[in-house]
């Protein structure tokens, strides 16, 4: 990554990540994000979630969309981070994609829809299809296609390396408002380019899995940076801006110090809760959790 931790990683936090991320691999998938920093604020990735990783510049039909920290190991992306966008047009059929040079180094370097057969090498270095059949879990995309404009450009985050398996009483219910709710936001308030970073928390004591190959995450997180907003701003829009950040239970039975449970929430979607926050306390749970000083954006979202 061109952009490293100051810090010095304690021991503890360096078998943390040794043990949350796969290899490195050379081509499109590799050691930073240098081809596609646009999607970053300042041009600069996070800090403190850097080690260990595999990193994703999603090509699709020559361009670049938008960016993947992905973890091999687990099958998993940790965060995926775009420039968010009103779409131009409706929700595209869903044709699911891969990242080929996850199977290789030397394979294509834009992401290629799944065919009936697929290569043994594909299935060991990413989730497949296969994976969430059966399961109870949806496909939960990190960078939603609702975020994106162009056709080209939603289709793309159908892509599994920007999925991860993902309740359904929180992909249609709470999480889905909290996309929605930031939608509304940069649409009356941003204006100029709003910077989306959203991801994942693993389990603390042990991994979750489906089809024993992909990892469930305990809770989704995400983030925006909107340097550039309207001067007069609604006295109760001012927290909102420039950042603000959201964390949401992917589990019912998770404990309440992250997410408190709304016990007044329809059954559906109650324990699958959001609770919005300030960008740092955001920082401040990621750091204990992944036990390493985290900074999503350059300056905190500061010109």
């Amino acid at each position: 990554m061109s952009h490293r931790n100051p810090l010095l990683f304690s021991s503890a936090a360096l078998l943390f990540f040794l043990a949350w991320f796969g290899g490195l691999v050379d081509g499109e998938v590799s050691n930073d994000f240098s081809n596609c920093l646009v999607f970053f604020y300042n041009k600069t990735p996070p800090t403190g979630i850097s080690e260990g990783h595999k990193h994703i510049c999603q090509l699709y039909k020559n361009r670049y969309r938008f960016a993947t920290l992905y973890h091999g190991q687990n099958r998993s992306p940790l965060f995926s981070a775009y420039i968010l966008s009103l779409a131009d047009g409706k929700r595209p059929e869903a044709k699911w994609m891969y990242e080929p040079q996850l199977a290789s180094s030397t394979a294509s370097r834009e992401m290629k829809l799944f065919s009936d057969t697929v290569d043994q090498n594909v299935i060991e270095s990413q989730a497949v299809l296969q994976d969430y059949r059966g399961s109870s879990f949806s496909k939960g995309h990190l960078n939603p296609s609702s975020h994106q404009s162009t056709k080209e450009d939603r289709e793309a985050t159908f892509t599994l390396t920007n999925i991860v398996p993902q309740q359904v009483g929180s992909n249609c219910g709470p999480w889905c408002k909290l996309e929605n709710e930031v939608l509304e936001r940069f649409k009356a308030f941003c204006k100029g380019p709003m910077y989306v970073i959203t991801g994942v928390m693993p389990y603390e004591s042990e991994t979750h899995w489906i089809n024993n190959r992909v990892s469930v995450p305990e809770y989704m997180w995400s983030a925006y940076c909107c340097p550039s907003y309207v001067s007069n701003l609604p006295e109760d829009m001012e927290p909102f801006f420039p950042t603000y950040a959201a964390v949401g239970r992917n589990d019912p039975s998770s404990g309440q110090e992250i997410v408190p449970v709304n016990a007044k929430a329809k059954p559906l979607v109650g324990g699958y809760d959001v609770r919005q926050m300030p960008l740092e306390t955001l920082e401040g749970i990621l750091a204990k959790r992944l036990k390493a000083s985290v900074r999503l954006f350059d300056g905190n979202c500061k010109k």
